[in-house]
């Protein structure tokens, strides 16, 4: 999907995301409800692609992110 299909107001860093401008990453809640699947984009690439995962999937993603402690 590309990124001009997503406001840009709509995208919110990860809590998981530190502001000392290391892995950043971004996705779209409101767009998310909306549509049914969650957009995720490289915050430092905000022109750049976006992946598109289904909640289950994103949930996955944060799951195993915090099971890591990333």
């Amino acid at each position: 999907m590309s990124h001009a299909c997503i406001p840009e107001h709509l995208w919110e860093k990860s809590t998981y995301s530190g502001n000392n401008g290391g892995e950043c990453v971004e996705w779209a809640p409101a767009h998310a409800v909306a549509h049914g699947m969650v957009p995720v984009r490289d915050s430092k690439v905000a022109g750049g692609p976006v992946l598109m995962v289904s909640p289950e999937g994103w949930a996955g993603l944060v799951g195993l992110a915090v099971g890591r402690g990333l």
